[in-house]
């Protein structure tokens, strides 16, 4: 029989708004890394409240490292070697993601006209690994890459005047991207086609009288045509450009019947789970959609999966902000608490086949 899942609880002393693994060969835990964008709300106006945390998993309360940012963090991604963070003033910020290399002063985009005005929640490393994709608030879109001098470049895809804000973005391929908002739904572009967008999913669900709000997209290597969303009213969907008209809901509330909710909050962030296995066999050309994991402003850690009844992992008395996925070792789950505390979650060996 497999052991049952395992869960930590370290308190820290700052609010914790996002967390990720960082890249590392090394499956012993003494040498695993995670990155965390805190918020020191107690200190004073004259110094910076806002900084990126490397943390040792075996002790996430005691930071490596401690990177200053000029405003709360927004979005916060990985690379092999780049830790890219976007901040609440509209600046994006490319660091060394090796601990070796994080006295490294790295190199910023500064937030403004040129770039972006407000916070910059939509962040996604693509290109080939040398270009990130920016998606503001303010209603712009930006691919950010090198400029062959040392510096990065931004080059503006999009400026939607702030008639449409945007909340989340993706890569699926070196040329093709997703992003997801207020107003604008779900967006598919193609760079082959003028950096353009090629397809759209207008965000109307629940009984088609809800216009909501996408928080967080993900799109699987393998299945680069299929977008899985998560926004508001606990809505989680996923959008195949096959049918670009048919959106395939997986958890919400008001969804024709066809999709048991499993909060009724804002979701926050959805990560496609490598971990669970699917209940069927599924080939490349399967409409079958894998298994996808979400957290929740209502404290849900959960698996959802089509056609199936969503599985708990953690129901916690304050919102779970953000989690991650380790991408060398899936059974392995982080997520940073409201209540300033980093949990670290450890599934036993076929623990996720039955509930």
């Amino acid at each position: 029989m497999a052991d049952p899942p395992s869960f930590r609880r370290h308190p820290h002393p700052f609010s914790i708004d996002l967390i990720r693994w960082l890249p590392c060969s090394s499956s012993s835990s003494s040498d695993r890394l995670l990155a965390a964008a805190v918020h020191d709300p107690a200190a004073p106006s004259s110094s910076s409240s806002s900084h990126l945390h490397l943390l040792p998993l075996h002790d996430p309360s005691s930071p490596l490292a401690a990177l200053p940012l000029p405003s709360r963090a927004a979005s916060l991604r990985c690379s092999p070697s780049v830790l890219a963070a976007a901040t609440s003033s509209g600046s994006l910020h490319l660091l060394p993601s090796s601990l070796d290399a994080a006295g490294s002063a790295g190199v910023s985009v500064p937030a403004g006209a040129g770039f972006h005005v407000g916070p910059v929640r939509g962040l996604d490393c693509g290109g080939g690994g040398e270009e990130w994709v920016t998606a503001g608030e303010d209603g712009r879109v930006h691919v950010v890459g090198g400029g062959g001098d040392g510096r990065v470049v931004a080059r503006r895809l999009w400026d939607g005047k702030g008639m449409a804000g945007y909340e989340a973005a993706r890569w699926a391929s070196a040329a093709e991207f997703a992003t997801g908002g207020a107003g604008c739904g779900v967006q598919w572009w193609d760079r082959r086609k003028g950096d353009a967008v090629v397809a759209q999913c207008k965000g109307v669900w629940g009984r088609g009288i809800v216009t909501g709000m996408v928080h967080s997209i993900d799109i699987h290597p393998s299945r680069k045509h299929i977008c899985v969303v998560g926004g508001s009213s606990g809505t989680i969907f996923a959008w195949d450009l096959r049918w670009p008209q048919q959106p395939i809901p997986l958890s919400g509330l008001g969804l024709n019947g066809t999709a048991q909710p499993v909060s009724e909050s804002e979701v926050w962030e959805v990560l496609f789970d490598n971990y669970t296995q699917s209940t069927d066999i599924i080939s490349s050309a399967s409409t079958r959609i894998l298994p996808v994991m979400m957290c929740s402003e209502d404290g849900i850690l959960a698996v959802v999966e089509q056609d199936e009844r969503p599985l708990e992992l953690l129901a916690e008395p304050c919102a779970i902000n953000s989690f991650d996925i380790d991408p060398e070792n899936p059974s392995d789950v982080v997520c940073a608490l409201e209540w300033e505390s980093i949990g670290v979650l450890t599934r036993g060996r076929d623990t996720m086949a039955e509930e």
